[in-house]
């Protein structure tokens, strides 16, 4: 039994923080590779640094070390403290010289570079916990292990095919002896330069997955500070309740359209090995959380969770052509792939194709499709400040009727459906309400469809 655990921020955040995870995973049976953040905070610490290099250097230094010299002392013995030291000074001095190099400053992953120290940090406080009780670790940086990563800066995608192979030369011989290995999560390193390349903020939750496709791992465990999917967010909704099985569809559904307790990402690479997934709660370590696999119970109700990414905007872009020239809508696309926008949904008619992006991508993308010929595009239109929700159930495609079920509760909260996207997914049905209108409609449909309220 192969084990990959991941451990996000909060999880080892503190001397009490770590101590509960070493424990987590040493009571572990089998194998056990983990993967983790940085401690909480420091990635936007670093983030920061990157943003004003020039005055945040030496105090990025100073502070950076002695929270995590702190921690060490905290939680080691004199003998423990000075091993932890031994490995802990080169790593510093490493990053101490990044901060100070101009020609690595020059570089497109600069900032990948700087932003992802923290996890060989947070790698190396709680491999050396761990060997406090006892037990064999080692703590791995995703260069150590050949964790493969291209794309563009500050968001990469794992080649899942050259990370098995550099992983099974440099990762595998120590689980084989016993060792426990401890790696960095959110990047990997380019292929010709090994130079890092992070997967995006949370991307750790993505690199546990890849870690488990390379390994093909028996089971990953996602630990977090949230006892796993909920019907709902319990902050909007007090009753949610927590969801103990789920398909990889539906997870990733959820994910990416608001659950805010697992990567989008994370649900690809073992979907591709039928690698079962559990999001389980590091301070609650006896809670089973949710398990997402291949198969789960089928059970007749009509929405199992709803969800809401809010503060989106829906471009429409009209043209007398787009039904008769394709053409125009990849031009359309290509224009808005340029700024690496993510797209939520799309939705089209005879003249018009509308997409929803995020509001803070507005500006950015009518500079691109202000670019396009004014032959091909008539008008363009924004509508702002709108709120897409997400629905996911059993079949939703293949049941008569649901569409009708749930746009009869939106109505009910005095809603309007401002876009719709269904079908492309048998297990979601998305739709757009505005803003103000969000909150309302999930209580709605939670109460009716989840709780089963009349």
């Amino acid at each position: 039994m192969l084990t990959v655990m991941k451990f996000g921020g909060t999880s080892v955040g503190s001397v009490e923080a770590l101590e509960r995870v070493a424990n987590i995973v040493v009571g572990t049976e089998g194998n056990k590779v983990v993967v983790t953040s940085a401690m909480s905070g420091i990635t936007n610490f670093l983030v920061a640094c990157c943003e004003d290099l020039e005055n945040q250097r030496e105090e990025t230094i100073e502070v950076f070390e002695k929270k995590h010299v702190c921690v060490a002392k905290a939680m080691l013995d004199e003998k423990q403290f000075a091993e932890f030291m031994e490995e802990f000074t080169p790593r510093m001095e490493a990053f101490k010289a990044l901060l100070y190099d101009e020609k690595a400053a020059k570089s497109p992953y600069y900032q990948d570079n700087v932003t992802s120290q923290g996890e060989r940090f947070s790698s190396l406080l709680l491999c050396h916990k761990i060997r406090s009780l006892g037990y064999k670790s080692v703590a791995l940086t995703s260069e150590d292990c050949g964790i493969i990563a291209e794309g563009k800066p500050l968001n990469g995608n794992a080649n899942l095919r050259m990370t098995e192979t550099q992983m099974g030369i440099n990762l595998m011989p120590y689980i084989n002896r016993g060792y426990i290995p401890v790696i960095t999560g959110f990047y990997g390193v380019t292929k010709d330069d090994w130079i890092p390349l992070t997967f995006g903020r949370g991307g750790s939750d993505y690199a546990a997955a890849v870690v488990a496709n390379a390994l093909n791992a028996d089971m990953l465990e996602i630990w977090t500070d949230v006892d796993g999917f909920m019907s709902a967010d319990p902050r909007v909704v007090p009753n949610a309740v927590k969801i103990d099985e789920m398909s990889y569809a539906e997870a990733a559904e959820l994910a990416y359209f608001g659950a805010k307790v697992l990567h989008p990402r994370t649900i690809e690479p073992v979907r591709k090995k039928h690698i079962p997934l559990k999001v389980r709660n590091s301070f609650k370590p006896k809670e089973e959380g949710t398990l997402i696999s291949r198969f789960r119970e089928y059970r007749n109700e009509l929405l199992r969770s709803v969800a809401t990414k809010t503060d989106l905007s829906i471009i429409s872009i009209s043209s007398p052509e787009i039904a008769y020239r394709p053409d125009i809508v990849s031009k359309i696309l290509n224009k808005i792939s340029e700024n690496d926008d993510a797209i939520y949904s799309i939705s089209t008619s005879l003249s018009t194709v509308a997409f929803l992006i995020h509001n803070n991508d507005v500006k950015n993308t009518l500079i691109k499709l202000n670019e396009l010929d004014n032959d091909d595009v008539e008008k363009i239109d924004v509508t702002s400040d709108v709120a897409l929700i997400c629905c996911v159930g059993d079949e939703l495609m293949s049941e008569t009727g649901a569409c009708g079920d749930i746009f009869g509760a939106v109505k009910a909260a005095g809603a309007n459906i401002n876009m719709i996207s269904e079908g492309a997914s048998n297990v979601a049905i998305n739709f757009v309400v505005s803003n103000g209108d969000a909150l309302s409609v999930i209580k709605i449909l939670h109460s009716k469809f989840v709780e089963g309220d009349s």
